[in-house]
């Protein structure tokens, strides 16, 4: 069952993955199941910026700083990318409240 994912959710990347940057990209291993995944530039940001525990709230607000996106679409493709990464169990998600 995948976490409901809401602004006020905490998330940070597993530490059972390894990952790289590979020119602006991101490649990350799950050591678990020993699948590799990409991201492209704006997800490999968004990685980055989960190095630390942060709120999707705060991801979102960044991402808004630094791209011209609608915040609407923002928050709904930035809540996607966070729920197919907790599903492939590489990043960790904490509900608050």
């Amino acid at each position: 069952m995948r976490p409901t994912i809401t602004p006020e959710t905490r998330v940070v990347v597993s530490p059972d993955q390894v990952s790289c940057d590979l020119a602006g990209e991101a490649a990350i291993l799950n050591l678990k199941n020993s699948l590799y995944y990409g991201l492209d530039p704006v997800g490999a940001r968004i990685w980055n910026l989960m190095r630390t525990p942060t709120t999707v709230s705060a991801l979102r607000d960044r991402i808004l700083q630094e791209y011209d996106v609608d915040a609407a679409r923002c928050e709904k493709e930035l809540v996607t990318l966070l729920s197919t990464l907790a599903a492939e169990g590489l990043v960790e998600v904490e509900t608050m409240g």
